[in-house]
């Protein structure tokens, strides 16, 4: 699809360059290379829709006053069937440039014309990039900053797509390692615990109630009774309740089996259920994956043995007290790091090195980003490392580095229960706050950067709320047309889009025309965030213009059939944002 402010950049580069060759065939400045200039909007408008500094950089190789050289440059430029109106030599040598009505009127018509495809473009050539993001622990339920993952991954896997990438989503299931040994192990211990005199007494009391079972026994482990458990196992009553439903299901048939086969049929059990919770509630959250890839593929192809042995093979491993170390240090690391432990077992970034290897070389992706907490900062580099020493080009992997949030209500910070062991998880918070506001307030800042989420305000119904008041101008265009309606006026098929020349509707078009340029470096900083900014600008300079300018009763009919379609294109604008972001436009509020 078109980018019109792009396109005109270009034409205006092609004049600026072709009034110099020609200043330089006719002998009036000398015939050097041209410096790099920029040619960038500015922030006043009254700067012009452009603004070039050739002039200001051409100034020593021609030895000549930059404004000199602007009045020279621009003596060349004829404005005559391009999509310019004026120019005109501004300070000591700035060019400044207006664009002219039709092409304010062209991108109004663009719009109405590419509709739900407005904003699109082929920045990314169709590349394959594998978005993977949340990507949980499957042992419980997901958290706050999950929710912020994974409302970033979602978004800026459908950013990439509007810029041209072909992407897909990926989960990537830990259901090996550490963590499934901790939540056997947790498991177990809860089941003993239910298996036990004392245990039987309380299923007994809350036989009808699952939940006050859970909540008790948490409260007696907080107080270090019957119940109380050792800090390296998983403490939240989800696991209390996995024991508690697989005890009802099956009574006391592990309690007297050996502890290892007691742990795989609870995890068997436990994990599976939870692995399916992952994906409801993501679903939930309008979030569905392309693929969801388990680690324990990893370990069972024997995937961790092959990185280890190709780069030993390579020369990039050493062995030192029989563990296997990788020579970091030869990629610019301050340190090698483990492999493979003394006692056989290898480390957590061994399976996460094949992982990284199977997409971008078994799968051929272009690009792998990952969604990871800011708690990775150090990790990525040693990855990185190891997949470069694989032969693999390491700047295809590209990650997005995210901060917490807090969340906030009544001016105070939300603290987790710690009577009841529950923490403040994605359900919860859905349960609180409606799905598109979540969407919208996880994307509000850049990944890299803290923010409170104000629970209050997300649920407010007024302008001080960023989704209500994006949403309110979708509604309030819905609400123009259906009264246009019944008071018997058609919507034009055609206007005279020329005829829109107050300033506050040159300013929402000029807005609008931005989105495909938007879109594409929203995808080229990995920032779902700039779409967000984006609709609310949009939002604003919809309301100013609709403030001052009248539709239904404009001075001429031909006016009011220009602004109709003009509130349509920014109506479809807006429509397009939302659906980037997967947030509804709903008709009426």
């Amino acid at each position: 699809m078109s980018d019109k402010i792009k396109t005109a950049s270009l034409t205006l580069r092609e004049m600026i360059n072709s009034a110099i060759s020609s200043l330089k065939a006719e002998g009036k400045v000398p015939d050097t290379e041209i410096p790099d200039y920029v040619i960038e909007i500015p922030a006043d408008k009254s700067h012009g829709d452009f603004a070039a500094n050739t002039a200001m950089v051409c100034a020593r190789a021609f030895r000549m006053p930059p404004r000199k050289i602007a009045e020279m440059i621009l003596g060349k430029i004829d404005l005559t069937d391009s999509v310019f109106e004026r120019c005109e030599t501004a300070g000591a040598g700035f060019m400044n440039f207006f664009l002219g009505k039709k092409w304010f009127a062209d991108i109004v018509e663009n719009i109405l014309e590419e509709k739900e495809n407005y904003g699109r473009t082929d920045f990314g050539g169709g590349k394959r990039v594998l978005v993977e993001f949340v990507s949980a622990n499957p042992t419980g339920p997901m958290h706050i900053g999950n929710a912020r993952g994974g409302a970033i991954g979602d978004c800026l896997a459908s950013v990439l797509d509007w810029a041209g990438y072909h992407a897909e989503r990926e989960f990537y299931v830990n259901d090996a390692g550490n963590q499934i040994e901790k939540f056997g192990k947790s498991l177990s211990l809860r089941y003993m615990q239910l298996c036990s005199e004392k245990g039987q007494q309380l299923i007994y009391d809350n036989r009808y109630d699952t939940e006050k079972l859970c909540a008790e026994i948490y409260a007696l482990s907080s107080e270090g009774q019957d119940f109380e458990m050792p800090e390296d196992v998983y403490l939240g009553t989800d696991i209390i309740e996995h024991a508690a439903n697989y005890y009802h299901e099956h009574i006391f048939e592990l309690q007297d089996v050996s502890e290892e086969e007691r742990r795989n049929a609870l995890v068997n059990y436990a994990l599976p259920i939870n692995i399916a919770n992952l994906e409801r509630d993501l679903k939930k959250y309008r979030i569905v994956y392309d693929n969801w890839f388990r680690e324990s593929t990893v370990h069972a192809e024997n995937k961790t043995a092959w990185v280890v042995d190709e780069l030993t093979k390579a020369g990039k491993t050493y062995e030192q007290e029989g563990a296997v170390w990788f020579k970091a240090t030869e990629y610019g690391l301050d340190k090698d790091f483990v492999l493979k432990r003394s006692n056989g077992l290898y480390t957590y970034i061994v399976p996460d090195i094949a992982y990284h290897y199977d997409k971008l070389v078994t799968r051929n992706f272009d690009k792998a980003v990952n969604v990871l907490g800011a708690d990775h900062h150090g990790y990525v580099p040693r990855l990185k490392a190891a997949l470069s020493a694989l032969g693999v080009d390491a700047r295809k992997l590209d990650v997005v580095l995210m901060q917490m949030v807090r969340l906030v209500r009544g001016g105070e910070v939300v603290k987790l229960s710690k009577r009841s062991g529950k923490a403040i998880t994605l359900v919860t918070l859905l349960d609180e706050i409606p799905i598109d506001a979540a969407r919208f307030y996880f994307n509000l800042r850049e990944a890299n950067s803290q923010f409170e989420f104000d629970l209050d305000l997300a649920v407010e119904q007024s302008s001080q709320n960023p989704v209500y008041y994006v949403q309110y101008a979708h509604a309030r265009i819905c609400s123009l047309i259906r009264n246009l309606d019944a008071d018997g006026i058609k919507i034009p098929g055609s206007a005279d889009i020329t005829l829109l020349g107050n300033p506050r509707e040159i300013e929402l078009i000029r807005h609008m025309a931005a989105l495909p340029n938007d879109i594409e470096l929203a995808a080229k900083a990995y920032d779902p965030a700039k779409l967000t900014k984006y609709a609310v600008d949009i939002a604003t300079f919809f309301h100013r213009f609709y403030d001052a300018c009248s539709v239904k009763n404009a001075e001429s009919e031909q006016l009011r059939d220009a602004r109709v379609l003009l509130c349509i294109a920014a109506r479809q604008v807006i429509r397009n944002v939302l659906t980037i972001l997967k947030i509804e436009q709903p008709e009426k509020m």
